[in-house]
């Protein structure tokens, strides 16, 4: 709708405005139109006021206009009939009024000089044009004249003069040498505004034979150069002897090679001047001075402020410039010289004159019959202009008169105009500085309505947006315009509509039922007439899966979402851009219907992404940001200050951190006196530290390096620092982990972790080794062995406790004192048993055995523990022998007791317990006999059911594998089972002990029976075992079952049943895709509670129970 909407606002700038008038007429620019509606003159297109042309081409003096019929052109040259037709060299352009006077050919340009003025004129009027001065530009030669050396001392100032022949126009200056190079300028030496060169203070390199001036003249595309000047500087040094001996000793040691001199102004002369320019014009004010340091020039306005915005400063600030002036630039304005002797200052007075210049030029009026209308030419300048009016060319004075019109000052005043009221007329704004012309007509048209919009045109908006229909129309007196919705509808008012005076109807917020038919009436005294459009109103395109912000490693994938929903009968076109730029041509970005894929992510991806859909009527968009991110590059510059013995300063720059903050930095160092190439961790800071003091340990060739480190991961290393050797020492530290344990009854192993090369501090790394017994009044034995890690210790007693301590030393001296550690020498086996050993049986699968500890001293080691070995011996069920397995349970520590779990029921045992040491096992204590009581069997090793007949079954089984006791009795219990699986009574049968098999009588026949089986002994029942059978049916309802289902007849009458059962199937499926409903009576009986259905008779699936000669359980 946007687009419609500028459409629409184009066609109503459009509009040929004729008049300010409430009353007055617009006329639309329409082709069709124009063409058929009587207009007065107007120019169109004329040459400029001052028109300097080239005397060696033709001068075409332009004149053109249009009016309606076409206008015909005439001209006047210095106030008088111009007859072209008298002059061979004039002709006029055909159907224009541009002249073309032919110079080419023989004619001279300055024959032509003069004052122009073209009239248009058809039966509404007559327009003029400018009066347009024609000028023959002129470039003429330099003037001969015999140029003198320039001889000046050093530090004068110097103006060589250009003084260019005069031409037209103005020439533009500059200065070169005889190589056609331009000579340098500076705050020293520069070109003035009338093309002089100035020298503030001459220096010896300005010493040269050609400062040429050279005068460029643009018309004739001509340069005219100045004779050469020469210029010679000298100094006090260099004056010939013959000078030197007219002058006094005096004279010559008392001059100075060069005289500083304080700021003279070379131009402008004098301390004040003036200065007029016109309004709107570019002011350029100037100074210039002399003296030694170079002055610098400065600028103020006295009494205001230089105007910001339009003040420039040029030729290294000797020129002040002003554009576009205004009568508020004027006032005084001081140019400041000034250097290290003094100042000089020079004020100008500007004033600002003004030509003419519009407030309200005359605008074209077109009326109706009877109307009223004004024309108002309101101009100012300085001096103020004097206002006057021509009709028709002709001044209003002495112009037809017409009744219609009444002059008041820059106002025409038209009342009840006729069409006889059509003319042109002009106002004339002149004063001192120029003069202004403006064409205006009075048209006075009397015509029907006309609608211009064209019939039936479409109009097609976005839902909710404001909606134009156009009713452009012209008619003379102005139609009334009125809109209808549909060809018959009422009239449309209301605050949902906007009438413009141009006819347009506006819709602010266009609703998908506001689509169809608009009638626009456009009617005034002289007919009616009407036009339709068609309004549709379309769904907004939308977004509604929007790209989403994406954080990316580099050379991952990403993928951004752009899902739209448009109106059906718009096609949208998605394009996507990349910082509001086209996506790179790069194969790896992959557009997808609703998606934009990126391939194999580099760091320049990172960047917005803007989905962009586009239909004819609307567009949308939606951006996300795409940040790649990546572990940061490794830092750089590292570089180590302030080295001490023990420390130094680690400094470095980061690298890129690519999108991922570092979160802290690694520093690593390399051993390269004891390992080189191996790295190791020397400390961590945070990500915002790029310095570190670093620790150091003696006799150590270190370089560092460092990582940095973000969420992404760590850096590549940075390049290795400088190497750093620190001087040797005493060692730090001892060796770690020593401890003393015999390997033998009667040695005592010392061992120890030996100290690293970094950790020795020194060459000639060793220990000393120093034992004695612990609790005895012996000295310390020491013994100095080399860089080792163990040292053996012989002929100690076994297992009593040393005390020991191992000491670094290097070649320049001890670590510290070692701490002492106590050791033990070698262990042997335990002398002695547990005594006293019992047991308490808990059930029959847990025993608790209790024992008295051995003395220490008979351990002879470091006491781990007591282990028990238990063996079953026999079941006192069964005498069988068996393998004899033994189990082991380790008691760790000083206990006296332990659990024995997991022992079997009604069995034997023996045990014997023993003390463990670091050396091995003890002796064992003597067996200990114990027996565990009964427990419940497990189940009967199988049950088996055979021989079905009508109502008998025959059961066999197995005993217990493991019986866990004497068994006293099987327990059996079974239940029937119907066609459901629905489970009857259950009866429950005892059976001797001693029984391996069972009989089971006086069952249904043709049922189902579950049973339950188990054995038991006096502590209780096992587990059970499951089995089903089935009872035979009756052998003669069997063999007449047999004969019936092998009969013919019964074989046809089941087939028959089968059918009808097929076609009732199909009945009732073809009835209820038809809609059809079962009988209610049928649905009560599908639906019948089943509690208060009748009872059935018996099906026999229990059968009849009868009573057995054992006693029953209760019923299930």
């Amino acid at each position: 709708m946007m687009k419609k909407k500028i459409i629409s606002a184009s066609k109503a700038s459009l509009v040929l405005l004729l008049c300010q008038m409430v009353s007055a007429l617009d006329v639309p620019l329409d082709s069709k139109l124009l063409e058929e509606l009587s207009q007065p003159p107007t120019i169109t297109q004329q040459s400029p006021k001052d028109y300097i042309v080239d005397p060696r081409e033709n001068i075409v003096i332009q004149c053109e206009a249009k009016g309606k019929p076409p206008p015909s052109f005439s001209w006047t040259r210095n106030g008088t009939h111009f007859d072209i037709d008298k002059d061979a060299q004039v002709t006029m352009k055909p159907n224009s009024g541009t002249l073309v006077i032919n110079i080419m050919n023989g004619g001279k340009a300055e024959a032509y000089e003069g004052v122009y003025q073209c009239t248009a004129r058809n039966e509404r009027g007559a327009a003029i044009s400018n009066n347009i001065v024609i000028r023959p530009s002129r470039s003429p030669l330099w003037t001969k004249e015999k140029l003198e050396p320039n001889q000046v001392r050093e530090g004068d100032s110097l103006v060589l003069h250009c003084r260019p022949p005069v031409g037209l126009p103005p020439p533009i200056i500059f200065w070169m040498d005889n190589a056609f190079q331009r000579l340098p300028q500076s705050e020293r030496v520069s070109q003035g505004l009338n093309g002089d060169l100035y020298f503030s203070n001459v220096q010896p390199e300005d010493t040269r034979e050609d400062y040429i001036c050279y005068a460029r003249f643009n018309h004739t595309q001509t340069i005219q150069q100045k004779q050469p000047i020469s210029v010679k500087v000298f100094s006090m040094d260099s004056l010939n002897d013959t000078i030197a001996a007219n002058l006094s000793d005096t004279d010559i040691y008392g001059a100075k090679p060069v005289t500083e001199r304080q700021p003279v102004l070379l131009t402008p002369t004098g301390s004040t001047s003036t200065k007029v320019e016109l309004r709107g014009n570019v002011l350029l004010l100037e100074c210039i001075a002399a003296g030694l340091p170079t002055p610098v020039i400065r600028w103020i306005k006295e009494g205001g402020e230089l105007p910001a915005n339009r003040t420039f400063f040029e030729n290294f600030k000797k020129t002040l410039k002003i554009v576009d002036v205004s009568e508020a630039d004027s006032g005084n304005y001081k140019c400041i010289a000034r250097n290290t002797l003094g100042s000089a200052h020079h004020v100008i007075s500007v004033t600002v004159k003004a030509a003419p210049y519009w407030i309200t030029a005359p605008r074209n009026l077109v009326l109706s019959p009877g109307e009223d209308g004004t024309l108002i030419c309101r101009a100012n300048g300085n001096p103020k202009p004097d206002i006057s009016w021509l009709a028709n060319g002709v001044p209003i004075a002495i112009a037809p008169e017409d009744p219609s019109r009444k002059v008041d000052g820059d106002t025409i005043i038209f009342s009840q105009v006729q069409e006889r009221s059509s003319a042109v007329y002009q106002c004339n704004a002149s004063n001192e500085y120029g003069y202004l012309l403006a064409n205006a007509f009075v048209n006075v048209l009397a015509e029907p309505p006309r609608i211009l919009t064209a019939a039936n045109k479409l109009y097609q908006v976005i839902a909710d947006s404001p909606a134009l229909l156009d009713c452009a129309y012209f008619g003379s007196p102005k139609p009334e315009i009125e809109w209808f919705k549909g060809v018959k509808g009422s009239i449309l008012r209301g605050n949902e509509y906007i009438f413009h005076d141009n006819g347009t109807l506006e819709i602010p917020v266009a609703q998908k039922d506001g689509s169809g038919t608009y009638t626009c009436v456009a009617r005034n005294e002289l007919g009616k007439i009407q036009n339709e459009v068609q309004l549709e109103v379309k769904d907004p395109t939308m977004i509604i899966k929007q790209p989403e912000y994406k954080v990316i490693q580099r050379y991952g994938q990403v993928s951004f979402e752009c899902i739209i929903k448009h109106d059906s009968t718009l096609l949208p076109t998605v394009i996507w851009l990349k910082d509001n730029g086209e996506l790179p041509d790069d194969e790896r970005f992959l557009v997808g219907k609703d998606n934009l894929t990126i391939m194999n992510v580099t760091d320049k991806d990172d960047g917005t992404y803007t989905c962009i859909v586009n239909t004819t009527l609307d567009s949308v968009s939606a951006s996300a940001v795409l940040t790649v991110v990546a572990r940061p590059n490794p830092p750089f510059d590292l570089e180590l200050t302030g080295q001490l013995e023990r420390s130094v300063e680690l400094s470095w720059v980061p690298g890129d951190e690519n999108n991922s903050p570092i979160t802290n930095f690694v520093i690593e160092y390399e051993d390269g006196l004891h390992e080189p190439g191996v790295w190791h961790h020397q400390t961590e800071v945070p990500g915002t530290q790029t310095t570190v003091q670093l620790k150091l340990s003696p006799y150590v060739n270190y370089s560092f390096r460092v990582i940095a480190v973000n969420e992404i991961g760590r850096s590549q290393p940075s390049e290795p620092s400088e190497q750093y050797l620190t001087k040797s020492a005493n060692p730090d530290e001892n060796p770690s982990n020593v401890q003393g344990i015999g390997s033998e009854p009667d040695n005592l192993v010392i061992t120890w972790e030996s100290l690293t090369g970094f950790q020795s501090n020194g060459p000639g790394l060793q220990y000393k080794v120093s034992w004695r017994q612990k609790d005895v009044d012996d000295e310390w034995t020491s013994v100095i062995v080399a860089n080792v890690s163990k040292y053996i210790v012989s002929g100690t007693p076994t297992f009593v406790p040393y005390e020991i301590k191992v000491q670094a030393l290097n070649d320049l001296g001890y670590a510290p004192e070692p701490a002492e550690v106590i050791g033990h020498s070698g262990e042997d086996l335990p002398m002695v048993a547990p005594g006293n050993v019992q047991v308490h049986v808990i059930n029959s699968t847990l025993a608790k055995v209790h024992w008295d500890t051995v003395p220490l001293k008979t351990v002879r080691g470091h006491l781990q523990g007591y282990k028990v070995y238990y063996w079953k011996v026999q079941s006192l069920s069964r005498r069988s022998r068996r393998h004899v397995e033994k189990k082991i349970l380790t008691f760790r520590g000083n206990k006296t007791f332990g659990m024995l779990p997991g022992l079997e029921p009604y069995s034997s045992y023996k045990l014997n317990v023993r003390v463990v040491n670091g050396k091995g096992e003890g002796p064992a204590s003597p067996d200990k006999v114990f027996k565990t009581p009964e427990g419940v069997p497990s189940s009967p090793s199988f049950l088996k059911i055979t021989n079905p007949t009508l109502d008998s079954l025959t059961l066999e089984w197995g005993s217990p594998t493991h019986p866990n006791g004497v068994l006293t009795s099987y327990i059996l219990k079974f239940q029937p089972i119907n066609n459901t699986h629905e489970l009857g009574p259950l009866v429950e049968i005892r059976i001797p002990a001693n029984e391996s098999s069972l009989i089971l009588k006086n069952l249904n026949y043709s049922t189902r029976y579950k049973f339950y089986f188990n054995a038991q002994t006096s502590v209780g029942s096992g587990s059970q075992i499951t089995e089903e059978a089935v009872t035979i049916m009756d052998e003669a309802m069997a063999s007449r079952q047999v004969d019936i289902a092998t009969q013919g007849w019964f074989i046809g009458l089941m087939c028959a049943v089968a059918l009808l059962i097929l076609i009732l199937l199909i009945v009732c499926f073809i009835r209820r895709n038809k809609g059809g409903k079962y009988p209610v009576k049928e649905k009560e009986d599908a639906h019948a509670d089943p509690e208060i259905q009748p009872m059935k008779e018996d099906d026999g699936t229990f059968g009849e129970y009868r009573l057995f000669s054992f006693v029953s359980s209760a019923p299930f």
